[in-house]
Order: C-alpha cells, then sequence, then structure tokens
C-alpha cells in the first residue's frame, strides 16, 4: 500500500515573467506557455506544473538555461482562461500546454499557428480541437483524459463497495463536452447494477450543494462524480457534502480520495503531463503537432479511503483491496 505523496511548487520566478525580459532572451532560448485550469493556491495545479516541469527537465529542457516557461492560473474561471489564453499568445511562445478542456478551449480560440499540447482532455474530437485521434491536423495534439468506456465502470465499483446502494446521482456539468458522453454510458450500464440514476447538472457551489442534498433526501442513494474542471475545482466540497450526507461516491480522480473521498477509479492524472512534455519535447525539436496522433491514458488506477468506508459504515471486499493501487488507512 502506498501513500500519496503532495509534491510542492518549486521555483516560479517564470510565473512573473514580464514579456520586456522575455523578448530578450538570446536566440537559442525556447519559449512554452502553460495555462492552468485551476487556482494558482490549489495542491493539484501545483503539483500538476511541477510534474510538467520534472519531465522537461528530464528531456534536457531547464527553465532558465535553454527554455523560458511562462505559467498563468485560470482558476476555471472562463473570463480569466480567454484572458489569459491570449495573454500567453501575444508573448510568441514556441509552444503552449493546455491542462484540460476548458484551458484548451480558451488557446484553441487565442491561436490556430502556435503548437498546442493538450493534456487531461475528454473528446478533442467532439470539442473540435483535432480532425481525429490518429490524424489531428492543425496545430494541437494531446493526450485523452478518458475512453468513454471508463464511465461505464463506476456503477460497478459504487455497487461492490456499497451493495445497499439502489440509487446513484450523476453529478456533471453541462457545459462540459464530454458530460452527456460520460451520462450516457453510465445509464447504460446502470441496470446491470440495479441502479436508477439521475442527473445533478451543477456548475458552482451553490449548484453542487443543491443538488447533491435533494438527491440525499431518498434512501439508499450514490454518488458519481464525472469528470470536469468544475468538479476538480471543488472537490473539498463535494467530499464533504457525501460525507455529511452520508452517500458513497466515487470520483473520476484520486485527488479526491486523498481529500476524504471514498472511492476513484481513472486515469493517471500526473502521467498525462510527463508524456506531454514529450510531446512538446518533441515539438521544439522541429516535428509538428500534426503528425503526432492524439493518445489514450496507458495507466487507470484504483484508490481507496478505509477510513471513509468505515465512517460510512461499509466493509470493503477483499477482492476490491487487492486490485487497488492506492489504500488510504
Amino acid at each position: 500500500m502506498r501513500r500519496r505523496k503532495f509534491i510542492t511548487l518549486i521555483g516560479g520566478a517564470a510565473a512573473a515573467w514580464p514579456l520586456a525580459a522575455w523578448a530578450q532572451q538570446g536566440e537559442r532560448m525556447r519559449r512554452v506557455g502553460v495555462l492552468i485550469g485551476l487556482a494558482a493556491d490549489d495542491p493539484q495545479g501545483q503539483a500538476t506544473l511541477e510534474t510538467l516541469l520534472q519531465a522537461l527537465q528530464r528531456l534536457g529542457w531547464v527553465d532558465g538555461r535553454n527554455v523560458k516557461i511562462v505559467y498563468r492560473w485560470s482558476g476555471r474561471n472562463a473570463e480569466d482562461a480567454r484572458k489569459y489564453a491570449t495573454e500567453l499568445v501575444t508573448l510568441g511562445p514556441d509552444v503552449l500546454v493546455a491542462t484540460g478542456g476548458a484551458t484548451m478551449g480558451a488557446l484553441f480560440q487565442a491561436t490556430r499557428s502556435i503548437p498546442i499540447v493538450f493534456a487531461n482532455v475528454p473528446d478533442p474530437v467532439g470539442s473540435g480541437f483535432v480532425e481525429s485521434l490518429s490524424r489531428p491536423g492543425g496545430n494541437t495534439t494531446g493526450f485523452l483524459q478518458f475512453e468513454y468506456g471508463l464511465a461505464g465502470k463506476w456503477p460497478d465499483l459504487l455497487r461492490q463497495i456499497a451493495p445497499s446502494a439502489t440509487r446513484v446521482a450523476v453529478l456533471r456539468d453541462l457545459a462540459v463536452h464530454s458530460a452527456i458522453g460520460q451520462f450516457a454510458v453510465i445509464q447504460a450500464m446502470a441496470p446491470a447494477q440495479s441502479l436508477e440514476v439521475t442527473a445533478i447538472n451543477a456548475s458552482d457551489e451553490q449548484e453542487i450543494k443543491r443538488g447533491i442534498e435533494a438527491s440525499a433526501r431518498a434512501p439508499n442513494g450514490g454518488l458519481i462524480v464525472t469528470a470536469s474542471a468544475s468538479n476538480l475545482g471543488n472537490r473539498k466540497l463535494i467530499v464533504a457534502l457525501a460525507a455529511r450526507h452520508r452517500l458513497p461516491a466515487i470520483y473520476f480522480q484520486r485527488v479526491f480520495v486523498s481529500d476524504g473521498g471514498l472511492i476513484s477509479y481513472g486515469a493517471d492524472f500526473f502521467d498525462q503531463f510527463r508524456r506531454a512534455a514529450g510531446y512538446v519535447d518533441r515539438i521544439l525539436r522541429g516535428e509538428k503537432p500534426a503528425d503526432l496522433p492524439v493518445q489514450a491514458p496507458t495507466k487507470y488506477e484504483l484508490a481507496i479511503n478505509l477510513k471513509t468506508a468505515k465512517s460510512l459504515d461499509l466493509s470493503v471486499p477483499p477482492a476490491l483491496l487487492a486490485r487497488a493501487d492506492e489504500v488510504i488507512e
């Protein structure tokens, strides 16, 4: 069993790197702009950036020596995402990095010429970011957050850990292109687990609170939290509401379990950014994003919080524990 190691942000001088200073760099200094969809003080956002910086350094790109990395934090604010996307494009980077669907959308609107590498984007074809997974075309490529079939595993895992559940509310953000697809897969698989499915359509704190509280009024309920920047940014609120209303919940990312959630199953979030660094490296060395296929996740992880299970009077099946990549006690 392994415990989550929290990564803290080191460095950070590039965050405030002024345009004038950047422009004064020598010809050999390459430039990378990163737009992060979380707040600057969010530990997950800090760990995301540090993972990317470390991966680039392993590939020979050292910030301040042969590459200047500038990053901005949009904090899940659409207006800020557009503003910072325009700002980063104005700086004239060699490559841009998007850390999710919302940041990818903002950067895609801001430029159709500067190469963009995205990570953690659920449906780049459906969103219009690429022409196809194998032949992206244009100036963008990157790494899928998940394949839709993943959502079909959540009802099964929820029933394994909470066999008394007969209803499940699905928390989704309809502003996210993939929300409908995730819900459709859950709906298709839920009958096999004897689960009745309802949707909570929420994109801010008040909507999330109202939706979960309304769902919790009926007995034998459970919660599935689908992939979205809103759900990720509001994870502490969602986990707290699930605990308050004694709702067994399954999440799309391990950080929810680290923050007290019951169980999660999804792609290795940080592996996405290690692999994205590889594409940044290849583009800086002359390859074109149109020639680099969009790739699906290769690592998935199951995490379980035994302390939370105990607080809900749930006994985790030994077979499920044996499968877990991380167990928090």
